[in-house]
Protein backbone atom coordinates (compact mmCIF):
# COMPACT_ATOMS: atom_id res chain seq x y z
CA UNK A 1 0.00 0.00 0.00
CA UNK A 2 1.50 3.27 -1.12
CA UNK A 3 1.38 6.05 1.49
CA UNK A 4 1.82 9.60 0.24
CA UNK A 5 4.44 11.67 2.05
CA UNK A 6 2.86 14.31 4.26
CA UNK A 7 4.87 17.11 2.63
CA UNK A 8 3.13 16.29 -0.64
CA UNK A 9 -0.36 16.36 0.88
CA UNK A 10 -2.19 19.48 -0.31
CA UNK A 11 -4.00 19.79 3.02
CA UNK A 12 -0.70 19.85 4.90
CA UNK A 13 0.76 22.39 2.50
CA UNK A 14 -2.27 24.68 2.89
CA UNK A 15 -2.13 24.49 6.71
CA UNK A 16 1.64 25.02 6.70
CA UNK A 17 1.30 28.08 4.44
CA UNK A 18 -1.30 29.63 6.75
CA UNK A 19 0.78 29.00 9.87
CA UNK A 20 3.88 30.41 8.18
CA UNK A 21 1.97 33.52 7.11
CA UNK A 22 0.69 34.13 10.65
CA UNK A 23 4.21 33.71 12.06
CA UNK A 24 5.68 36.13 9.52
CA UNK A 25 2.92 38.62 10.29
CA UNK A 26 3.60 38.32 14.04
CA UNK A 27 7.35 38.78 13.46
CA UNK A 28 6.72 41.88 11.34
CA UNK A 29 4.41 43.34 13.99
CA UNK A 30 6.96 42.57 16.73
CA UNK A 31 9.74 44.19 14.73
CA UNK A 32 7.64 47.27 14.11
CA UNK A 33 6.69 47.55 17.78
CA UNK A 34 10.31 47.12 18.91
CA UNK A 35 11.49 49.72 16.41
CA UNK A 36 8.88 52.25 17.55
CA UNK A 37 9.67 51.58 21.23
CA UNK A 38 13.40 52.11 20.69
CA UNK A 39 12.85 55.38 18.80
CA UNK A 40 10.47 56.66 21.47
CA UNK A 41 12.90 55.67 24.23
CA UNK A 42 15.64 57.70 22.54
CA UNK A 43 13.37 60.75 22.79
CA UNK A 44 12.48 60.02 26.41
CA UNK A 45 8.96 58.87 25.57
CA UNK A 46 7.16 55.68 26.52
CA UNK A 47 4.10 53.91 25.15
CA UNK A 48 1.32 53.49 27.68
CA UNK A 49 -2.29 54.27 28.43
CA UNK A 50 -1.96 55.69 31.92
CA UNK A 51 -2.83 59.13 30.54
CA UNK A 52 -6.43 57.98 30.04
CA UNK A 53 -6.99 58.36 33.80
CA UNK A 54 -5.77 61.97 33.89
CA UNK A 55 -8.34 64.81 33.91
CA UNK A 56 -9.11 66.05 30.41
CA UNK A 57 -9.61 69.71 31.46
CA UNK A 58 -11.45 70.66 28.26
CA UNK A 59 -15.12 71.03 27.50
CA UNK A 60 -17.16 69.23 24.86
CA UNK A 61 -19.97 71.16 23.27
CA UNK A 62 -22.25 68.19 22.63
CA UNK A 63 -22.48 64.93 24.55
CA UNK A 64 -25.05 62.13 24.85
CA UNK A 65 -23.53 60.86 28.09
CA UNK A 66 -22.58 62.81 31.20
CA UNK A 67 -19.29 64.63 30.89
CA UNK A 68 -17.46 67.41 32.74
CA UNK A 69 -14.03 68.93 32.06
CA UNK A 70 -12.82 67.31 35.28
CA UNK A 71 -13.50 63.85 33.82
CA UNK A 72 -10.68 61.73 32.43
CA UNK A 73 -9.31 61.56 28.90
CA UNK A 74 -10.82 58.09 28.65
CA UNK A 75 -14.25 59.52 29.39
CA UNK A 76 -13.74 62.24 26.78
CA UNK A 77 -12.83 59.67 24.11
CA UNK A 78 -15.90 57.64 25.11
CA UNK A 79 -18.03 60.76 24.56
CA UNK A 80 -16.59 61.09 21.06
CA UNK A 81 -17.26 57.42 20.36
CA UNK A 82 -20.89 57.70 21.48
CA UNK A 83 -21.34 60.85 19.37
CA UNK A 84 -19.99 58.99 16.34
CA UNK A 85 -22.23 55.98 17.01
CA UNK A 86 -25.33 58.19 17.29
CA UNK A 87 -24.75 60.04 14.01
CA UNK A 88 -23.76 56.78 12.24
CA UNK A 89 -26.82 54.86 13.44
CA UNK A 90 -29.24 57.62 12.51
CA UNK A 91 -27.40 58.13 9.23
CA UNK A 92 -27.75 54.47 8.28
CA UNK A 93 -31.51 54.53 8.94
CA UNK A 94 -32.20 57.77 7.05
CA UNK A 95 -29.81 57.09 4.18
CA UNK A 96 -31.51 53.73 3.56
CA UNK A 97 -34.86 55.46 3.24
CA UNK A 98 -33.47 58.20 0.98
CA UNK A 99 -31.53 55.73 -1.17
CA UNK A 100 -34.48 53.39 -1.72
CA UNK A 101 -36.83 56.25 -2.63
CA UNK A 102 -34.29 57.84 -4.99
CA UNK A 103 -33.41 54.49 -6.57
CA UNK A 104 -37.05 53.68 -7.29
CA UNK A 105 -37.64 57.24 -8.52
CA UNK A 106 -34.85 56.84 -11.07
CA UNK A 107 -36.87 54.04 -12.69
CA UNK A 108 -40.17 55.93 -12.54
CA UNK A 109 -42.20 56.24 -15.72
CA UNK A 110 -42.81 59.88 -14.79
CA UNK A 111 -40.29 61.92 -16.78
CA UNK A 112 -39.95 64.71 -14.21
CA UNK A 113 -39.47 62.40 -11.22
CA UNK A 114 -36.88 60.23 -12.97
CA UNK A 115 -34.92 63.28 -14.19
CA UNK A 116 -34.94 64.93 -10.76
CA UNK A 117 -33.70 61.70 -9.17
CA UNK A 118 -31.03 61.38 -11.85
CA UNK A 119 -29.89 64.96 -11.29
CA UNK A 120 -29.68 64.36 -7.53
CA UNK A 121 -27.57 61.25 -7.98
CA UNK A 122 -25.33 62.82 -10.61
CA UNK A 123 -24.60 66.02 -8.69
CA UNK A 124 -24.09 64.47 -5.26
CA UNK A 125 -21.96 61.52 -6.40
CA UNK A 126 -19.58 63.80 -8.30
CA UNK A 127 -19.06 66.38 -5.55
CA UNK A 128 -16.63 65.88 -2.62
CA UNK A 129 -18.32 65.13 0.67
CA UNK A 130 -16.21 67.68 2.55
CA UNK A 131 -17.45 70.46 0.26
CA UNK A 132 -21.03 69.32 0.77
CA UNK A 133 -20.69 69.29 4.56
CA UNK A 134 -19.33 72.83 4.55
CA UNK A 135 -22.16 73.91 2.24
CA UNK A 136 -24.85 72.44 4.50
CA UNK A 137 -23.25 73.87 7.64
CA UNK A 138 -22.12 77.35 6.60
CA UNK A 139 -24.56 77.90 3.74
CA UNK A 140 -27.76 76.40 5.15
CA UNK A 141 -27.96 75.62 8.86
CA UNK A 142 -26.04 78.65 10.11
CA UNK A 143 -28.19 80.85 7.86
CA UNK A 144 -31.48 79.72 9.39
CA UNK A 145 -33.51 82.45 11.14
CA UNK A 146 -33.26 83.41 14.80
CA UNK A 147 -35.29 81.62 17.46
CA UNK A 148 -38.23 84.02 17.39
CA UNK A 149 -38.49 83.69 13.60
CA UNK A 150 -38.03 79.90 13.61
CA UNK A 151 -39.32 77.88 10.68
CA UNK A 152 -42.12 75.67 12.01
CA UNK A 153 -42.67 72.23 10.51
CA UNK A 154 -45.28 69.59 11.42
CA UNK A 155 -44.38 67.67 14.55
CA UNK A 156 -43.84 70.34 15.73
CA UNK A 157 -40.27 70.73 14.47
CA UNK A 158 -38.52 74.12 14.55
CA UNK A 159 -35.55 75.10 12.38
CA UNK A 160 -33.36 77.89 13.76
CA UNK A 161 -29.78 79.10 13.58
CA UNK A 162 -29.27 77.54 17.00
CA UNK A 163 -30.26 74.11 15.81
CA UNK A 164 -33.23 71.87 15.10
CA UNK A 165 -35.80 71.34 17.88
CA UNK A 166 -37.90 68.17 17.83
CA UNK A 167 -40.45 66.47 20.12
CA UNK A 168 -38.90 63.91 22.45
CA UNK A 169 -39.63 61.84 25.55
CA UNK A 170 -38.31 62.35 29.07
CA UNK A 171 -37.85 59.65 31.69
CA UNK A 172 -40.14 59.85 34.72
CA UNK A 173 -39.69 58.51 38.24
CA UNK A 174 -41.28 55.17 37.29
CA UNK A 175 -38.72 54.49 34.57
CA UNK A 176 -36.46 52.39 36.82
CA UNK A 177 -39.30 50.03 37.74
CA UNK A 178 -40.21 49.76 34.05
CA UNK A 179 -36.81 48.53 32.95
CA UNK A 180 -37.65 44.87 33.55
CA UNK A 181 -40.70 45.07 31.25
CA UNK A 182 -38.72 46.89 28.57
CA UNK A 183 -35.97 44.27 28.65
CA UNK A 184 -38.53 41.46 28.55
CA UNK A 185 -40.23 43.06 25.54
CA UNK A 186 -36.91 43.31 23.69
CA UNK A 187 -35.92 39.78 24.68
CA UNK A 188 -39.25 38.45 23.39
CA UNK A 189 -38.36 39.65 19.89
CA UNK A 190 -35.15 37.61 19.96
CA UNK A 191 -36.97 34.55 21.33
CA UNK A 192 -39.63 34.79 18.61
CA UNK A 193 -36.91 35.00 15.96
CA UNK A 194 -35.32 31.77 17.22
CA UNK A 195 -38.72 30.05 17.32
CA UNK A 196 -39.53 31.05 13.73
CA UNK A 197 -36.07 29.94 12.61
CA UNK A 198 -36.55 26.54 14.26
CA UNK A 199 -39.95 26.15 12.57
CA UNK A 200 -38.47 26.98 9.18
CA UNK A 201 -35.56 24.55 9.63
CA UNK A 202 -37.91 21.74 10.64
CA UNK A 203 -40.72 22.24 8.13
CA UNK A 204 -38.62 23.62 5.24
CA UNK A 205 -41.54 25.95 4.58
CA UNK A 206 -41.71 29.74 4.95
CA UNK A 207 -43.42 31.09 8.04
CA UNK A 208 -46.87 32.54 7.20
CA UNK A 209 -46.84 36.30 6.93
CA UNK A 210 -49.45 36.81 9.65
CA UNK A 211 -47.19 35.00 12.13
CA UNK A 212 -44.83 37.97 12.01
CA UNK A 213 -47.46 39.94 13.91
CA UNK A 214 -46.02 38.18 16.96
CA UNK A 215 -43.01 40.50 16.70
CA UNK A 216 -45.40 43.34 17.53
CA UNK A 217 -48.12 41.68 19.62
CA UNK A 218 -45.91 39.89 22.16
CA UNK A 219 -43.88 42.99 23.15
CA UNK A 220 -47.10 45.04 23.30
CA UNK A 221 -48.67 42.38 25.54
CA UNK A 222 -45.67 42.48 27.90
CA UNK A 223 -45.83 46.29 28.09
CA UNK A 224 -49.61 46.13 28.64
CA UNK A 225 -49.05 43.82 31.62
CA UNK A 226 -46.52 46.35 32.85
CA UNK A 227 -49.15 49.10 32.68
CA UNK A 228 -51.50 46.97 34.79
CA UNK A 229 -48.84 46.40 37.45
CA UNK A 230 -47.28 49.85 37.23
CA UNK A 231 -49.92 52.37 36.03
CA UNK A 232 -47.54 55.34 36.04
CA UNK A 233 -45.95 55.62 32.57
CA UNK A 234 -42.13 55.52 32.31
CA UNK A 235 -41.90 58.36 29.78
CA UNK A 236 -43.67 61.60 29.06
CA UNK A 237 -43.75 63.54 25.82
CA UNK A 238 -41.71 66.73 25.76
CA UNK A 239 -42.69 69.32 23.14
CA UNK A 240 -40.33 72.22 22.33
CA UNK A 241 -41.96 75.54 23.31
CA UNK A 242 -40.65 79.06 22.94
CA UNK A 243 -39.81 80.51 26.35
CA UNK A 244 -37.98 83.81 26.36
CA UNK A 245 -35.03 83.79 23.99
CA UNK A 246 -34.90 80.07 23.36
CA UNK A 247 -36.95 76.88 23.12
CA UNK A 248 -37.47 74.69 26.16
CA UNK A 249 -38.28 71.01 26.14
CA UNK A 250 -37.98 68.48 23.35
CA UNK A 251 -34.75 67.43 21.71
CA UNK A 252 -32.22 69.83 20.20
CA UNK A 253 -29.91 68.95 17.35
CA UNK A 254 -27.07 71.45 17.14
CA UNK A 255 -26.29 72.97 13.72
CA UNK A 256 -23.09 70.89 13.65
CA UNK A 257 -24.91 67.62 14.27
CA UNK A 258 -27.76 68.47 11.90
CA UNK A 259 -25.37 69.48 9.09
CA UNK A 260 -23.25 66.36 9.53
CA UNK A 261 -26.25 64.03 9.62
CA UNK A 262 -27.94 65.72 6.67
CA UNK A 263 -24.73 65.78 4.64
CA UNK A 264 -23.95 62.11 5.26
CA UNK A 265 -27.51 61.05 4.45
CA UNK A 266 -27.71 63.04 1.22
CA UNK A 267 -24.25 61.92 0.08
CA UNK A 268 -24.51 58.22 0.91
CA UNK A 269 -28.15 58.10 -0.23
CA UNK A 270 -27.04 58.95 -3.78
CA UNK A 271 -24.75 55.90 -3.88
CA UNK A 272 -27.41 53.63 -2.38
CA UNK A 273 -29.88 54.92 -4.98
CA UNK A 274 -27.66 53.57 -7.74
CA UNK A 275 -27.31 50.26 -5.91
CA UNK A 276 -31.10 49.98 -5.57
CA UNK A 277 -31.62 50.89 -9.23
CA UNK A 278 -29.11 48.26 -10.36
CA UNK A 279 -30.66 45.65 -8.05
CA UNK A 280 -34.15 46.25 -9.41
CA UNK A 281 -32.97 46.14 -13.00
CA UNK A 282 -31.19 42.84 -12.27
CA UNK A 283 -34.58 41.15 -11.76
CA UNK A 284 -35.80 39.53 -14.93
CA UNK A 285 -38.42 41.46 -16.86
CA UNK A 286 -40.42 38.25 -17.10
CA UNK A 287 -41.00 38.38 -13.34
CA UNK A 288 -42.68 41.76 -13.72
CA UNK A 289 -44.80 40.66 -16.66
CA UNK A 290 -45.89 37.52 -14.83
CA UNK A 291 -46.91 39.51 -11.76
CA UNK A 292 -48.87 42.03 -13.83
CA UNK A 293 -50.59 39.24 -15.71
CA UNK A 294 -51.82 37.86 -12.37
CA UNK A 295 -53.55 41.16 -11.67
CA UNK A 296 -51.05 42.67 -9.24
CA UNK A 297 -50.65 46.41 -9.33
CA UNK A 298 -47.24 47.95 -10.02
CA UNK A 299 -46.88 48.82 -6.36
CA UNK A 300 -47.68 45.25 -5.29
CA UNK A 301 -45.31 43.89 -7.93
CA UNK A 302 -42.49 46.07 -6.65
CA UNK A 303 -43.13 45.20 -2.99
CA UNK A 304 -43.88 41.47 -3.31
CA UNK A 305 -41.98 40.33 -6.40
CA UNK A 306 -39.21 42.67 -7.48
CA UNK A 307 -37.78 44.04 -4.26
CA UNK A 308 -37.40 40.72 -2.37
CA UNK A 309 -35.37 39.34 -5.29
CA UNK A 310 -33.42 42.55 -5.76
CA UNK A 311 -32.31 42.50 -2.11
CA UNK A 312 -29.96 39.62 -2.89
CA UNK A 313 -28.08 41.95 -5.23
CA UNK A 314 -28.52 45.11 -3.16
CA UNK A 315 -27.40 44.03 0.33
CA UNK A 316 -23.65 43.32 -0.23
CA UNK A 317 -22.77 46.69 -1.85
CA UNK A 318 -25.15 48.49 0.52
CA UNK A 319 -23.12 47.13 3.43
CA UNK A 320 -20.05 48.81 1.99
CA UNK A 321 -21.91 52.13 1.87
CA UNK A 322 -22.91 51.76 5.52
CA UNK A 323 -19.27 51.27 6.42
CA UNK A 324 -18.30 54.30 4.31
CA UNK A 325 -20.90 56.40 6.11
CA UNK A 326 -19.47 55.51 9.52
CA UNK A 327 -15.92 56.25 8.40
CA UNK A 328 -16.89 59.45 6.56
CA UNK A 329 -18.31 60.79 9.84
CA UNK A 330 -14.69 61.58 10.78
CA UNK A 331 -15.00 64.62 8.48
CA UNK A 332 -17.10 66.15 11.28
CA UNK A 333 -13.93 67.89 12.48
CA UNK A 334 -14.33 70.31 9.55
CA UNK A 335 -17.61 71.69 10.91
CA UNK A 336 -16.90 71.45 14.63
CA UNK A 337 -18.97 68.41 15.62
CA UNK A 338 -17.22 66.61 18.53
CA UNK A 339 -16.99 63.12 17.10
CA UNK A 340 -14.40 60.47 17.99
CA UNK A 341 -11.73 61.80 15.63
CA UNK A 342 -12.21 65.43 16.70
CA UNK A 343 -11.97 64.70 20.43
CA UNK A 344 -9.08 62.30 19.89
CA UNK A 345 -7.18 65.04 18.06
CA UNK A 346 -7.62 67.30 21.10
CA UNK A 347 -6.35 64.54 23.37
CA UNK A 348 -3.27 64.09 21.16
CA UNK A 349 -2.52 67.82 21.29
CA UNK A 350 -2.70 67.86 25.08
CA UNK A 351 -0.96 64.58 25.90
CA UNK A 352 1.33 63.91 22.96
CA UNK A 353 0.21 60.25 23.04
CA UNK A 354 0.00 59.99 19.27
CA UNK A 355 0.44 56.25 18.81
CA UNK A 356 -1.85 55.26 21.67
CA UNK A 357 -4.70 57.51 20.61
CA UNK A 358 -4.40 56.58 16.93
CA UNK A 359 -4.59 52.91 17.90
CA UNK A 360 -7.76 53.64 19.90
CA UNK A 361 -9.27 55.41 16.88
CA UNK A 362 -8.37 52.57 14.53
CA UNK A 363 -9.75 49.89 16.85
CA UNK A 364 -12.96 51.88 17.40
CA UNK A 365 -13.68 52.29 13.68
CA UNK A 366 -12.66 48.68 13.06
CA UNK A 367 -15.07 47.45 15.73
CA UNK A 368 -17.92 49.53 14.29
CA UNK A 369 -17.23 48.21 10.79
CA UNK A 370 -17.00 44.58 11.89
CA UNK A 371 -20.21 44.81 13.91
CA UNK A 372 -22.09 46.43 11.01
CA UNK A 373 -20.77 43.80 8.61
CA UNK A 374 -21.76 41.04 11.04
CA UNK A 375 -25.38 42.23 11.21
CA UNK A 376 -25.64 42.74 7.47
CA UNK A 377 -24.11 39.32 6.76
CA UNK A 378 -26.73 37.71 8.99
CA UNK A 379 -29.50 39.48 7.07
CA UNK A 380 -27.84 38.68 3.76
CA UNK A 381 -27.71 35.01 4.76
CA UNK A 382 -31.44 35.00 5.43
CA UNK A 383 -32.20 36.66 2.09
CA UNK A 384 -29.98 34.47 -0.09
CA UNK A 385 -31.52 32.02 -2.51
CA UNK A 386 -31.49 28.53 -0.98
CA UNK A 387 -31.35 25.68 -3.49
CA UNK A 388 -33.17 22.46 -2.67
Amino acid sequence: MHIRAFWRDIRFLQAFAQVAFVLLLALAAGFLYANVSVNLARQGLTVGYDFLNNPASFGIGESYIRYQPSDSYGRAILVGLVNTLVVSALGIVFTTIVGIIAGIARLSSNWLISRLAGAYVGVIRNTPLLIQLMFWYFGIFLQLPAVREAIALPGPIYLTGRGVYLPWYEAMSAFDSWRVYIWLALASIVVIWFIFRAIQNRSRLPVPLWWYLAYLLVPVLILWIGFIIQPEPPLKESIPELAGLNFRGGLRWTPEFAALLFGLVVYTGAFIAEIVRAGIQAVSRGQVEAALSLGLTMGQTLRLIIFPQALRVIIPPMTSQYLNLAKNSSLAIAIGYPDLFSIAATVINQTGAVIEVILIIMLSYLSMSLFTSFLMNIYNGRMRLVER
